[in-house]
């Protein structure tokens, strides 16, 4: 009996040992096989397989089966590490902040770091961190150094990081840079030629960037900039215009009200007051007006401003100086869209003035600007200080802001794309006004509808039809909000539009002109211009997350003005039961037109949102 088991243990052995010899000439036979395109005459080496490949048809089938089953394995087994490797990415969060001279932790925008692994695979990766000082990078698991590709200048001190940080499959890690882990070194004349002028302006982008903030007028985006604990900031006189309210952004999550406490249009210059619990922690921009003596400012000397514009994170734009005059510094500056009102330093951090848009009338092009000089700040913030006490600040109360997330682009062409034909505003109409409710999905199909009829013209002498260019123009053209609508937010907006009428005695002219055979157009004016609008959902107000006004000049002195408020896309839905819209015109300011909007329309709306709200 032992002898009959050594026996079958041996053919057992043998038929695992066939299998294998089997397995390995299959797998060399297959890369040994001809490809399409060799030659035909190629065969593969011959091998000499066991004795036990001549066994018994039971024991071949068996050995077969053994032979699949370790195929499918061996397959399992390679697909394991790629499996395993994508599932075992993790993330990197990296933060790197400094300590000023208060002691205070500042963010360090736009700091580039080099990641590589060790041992070296692979050229270093290059990220920048964010406007909070922070970059999330994914990585596989593994020992990696993280440094600085450049030092960064803060206050007459460079910082520089070099460290190395352990990644674990399926576990995050996190990795501070602070000024204690820091190499710091003077900035001497060595330091500052091989430390750019990217961290000069990187230095005062990390001084003041929180200091400065976005305004918001109904009709337009500006910059201003905290100048004491007290709740004022300084502006631009001519961007804030006639406004009386301005509503001042913090931080994408934190907007409140402002009054404007002090114009003045000789000087180009105002101060705005909110509530000063919002400043009393926060670092004012110090403008010197104490000072007997001004930092100089000369021809060719290099400036810097920072803005908060209406399509960009805050930022730093260098300048040169071309000439000053008595009141204001002329330089090449060119400023992004809405970011007008921003403080203006010299390279060693000297407050000189204020940024204000030119007149583009008068030739200049777009985004340049002049500076105000720093004298007519102080002159204004002086008289300013003299109201403060008898004027009580706006209430602090956070208002409403923009949603961050964006809104899906494929979502929104899968839905241009099943609706095509049919992408019109949603309407109503009122005594003196027509209301449009706009979401994302007509302005991407009008962006859309506009970028074929462009082939079609350049591919094509014929001019596009009437109906497409009538329903292209009213959902691209938003005048001074334009940019503002083409970023496709997820918000729905409300277009208030003044009705044309004709008045008795144009009609009149009209007709005699007829009866000489003459045939004139309508001569049709505004009925009344808008004024401002109040939604309510059931039997709340609802608070826009903007008011604006949309200003189609006349003249110099003249325009009309259409509304365009701006709403959270849960803010008018079906959970309210009723919607209803007050609307308010310029000629009758007090008497409200009451209008209930159409259920459908909402329901519309409310799908329109359905694969935003799939997001969240």
């Amino acid at each position: 009996m032992a002898k009959t088991g050594r026996s079958a243990s041996s053919a057992r052995s043998s038929s695992r040992s066939a299998a294998t010899w089997k397995c390995i000439c299959i797998i060399e036979w297959i890369s040994m096989t001809p490809r399409a395109g060799t030659d035909r005459h190629h065969r593969p080496r011959r091998f000499h397989a066991p004795e036990a490949w001549s066994q018994p048809s039971s024991t071949r089938r068996a050995t077969d089966a053994l032979v699949i089953a370790t195929l499918v394995a061996a397959s399992v087994l390679a697909a394991l590490p790629r499996a395993a490797a994508l599932q075992a990415r993790s993330v990197l969060h990296i933060k790197v902040v400094l300590l000023d001279a208060e002691r205070k932790v500042t963010p360090v925008p736009r700091h580039a770091l080099l990641i590589s692994d060790n041992p070296a695979s692979a050229p270093p990766r290059r990220v920048v961190t964010a406007l909070d000082g922070t970059a999330n990078v994914p990585l596989r698991p593994g020992n990696y150094t993280v440094e600085s590709d450049q030092p960064v200048a803060f206050q007459g001190q460079a910082y520089l990081w070099t460290q190395m940080v352990d990644i674990v499959a399926g576990r995050d890690a996190v990795l501070d840079l602070t000024t204690a882990n820091a190499e710091v070194v003077p900035l001497d004349s060595a330091t500052a030629a091989s430390a750019p002028r990217e961290a000069d302006s990187s230095s005062l982008l990390i001084q003041w960037q929180d200091s400065v903030v976005a305004l918001w007028t109904p009709t337009t985006h500006a910059s201003g900039f905290v100048i004491g604990a007290n709740g004022l900031i300084a502006t631009n006189q001519r961007v804030i215009g006639t406004a009386m309210s301005v509503e001042v952004q913090f931080t994408p999550a934190v907007k409140v009200a402002a009054s404007v406490l002090e114009a003045d249009a000789e000087r180009d210059v105002a101060v705005l007051l909110i509530d000063p619990k919002l400043t009393a922690s926060m670092r004012p921009v110090p403008l010197g007006c104490e000072q007997a003596t001004k930092p100089p400012v000369l021809n060719g000397q290099e400036i810097v401003t920072i803005g908060a514009s209406l399509r960009q994170q805050k930022g730093t734009q260098y300048g040169t100086v071309s000439r000053v005059n008595a009141n204001t510094i002329v330089s090449d500056l060119v400023l992004p869209t809405g970011s007008a009102g921003g403080p203006v330093f010299t390279a060693g951090g000297g407050v000189v003035g204020m940024t204000s848009p030119v007149d583009e009338r008068a030739g200049q092009r777009r985004g340049s600007a002049r500076v105000v000089r720093i004298g007519n700040v102080c002159d204004v913030v002086a008289a300013a200080e003299k109201k403060i006490k008898d004027a009580p600040p706006p209430n602090g109360t956070h208002l409403p802001v923009e949603p961050v997330r964006p809104f899906p682009v494929g979502a929104l062409n899968d839905i241009v794309q099943r609706r095509a034909g049919s992408l019109n505003p949603y309407q109503m109409s009122a005594s003196d006004f027509d209301v449009a409710f706009i979401t994302p999905v007509q302005i991407y199909g009008a962006q859309y509808l506009s970028e074929q009829m462009s082939r079609r013209e350049r591919s094509s002498s014929a001019r596009p039809p009437v109906a497409d260019r009538a329903f292209v123009h009213p959902l691209l053209e938003f005048s001074n909000w334009s940019e503002y609508v083409a970023d496709l937010r997820p918000v729905l907006l409300v277009r208030v539009t003044p009705k044309m009428v004709e008045g008795f005695w144009a009609k009149v002219a009209r007709g005699a002109a007829q009866t000489k055979g003459i045939a004139l157009p309508p001569m049709k004016h505004v009925k009344s211009g808008f004024l401002r609008l109040r939604a309510v959902c059931g039997d709340a107000e609802v608070t826009p997350i903007h008011p604006f006004k949309l200003e189609q000049r006349l003249s110099e002195t003249d325009a009309i003005y259409e509304g365009l408020y701006v709403f959270d896309p849960d803010a008018l839905g079906p959970a309210c039961g009723k919607v209803q819209l007050v609307l308010y015109s310029e000629k009758e300011p007090e008497k409200g037109d009451t209008r209930a909007v159409d259920p459908k329309v909402i329901e519309q709306i409310w799908q329109d949102f359905a694969p935003y709200r799939a997001l969240r």
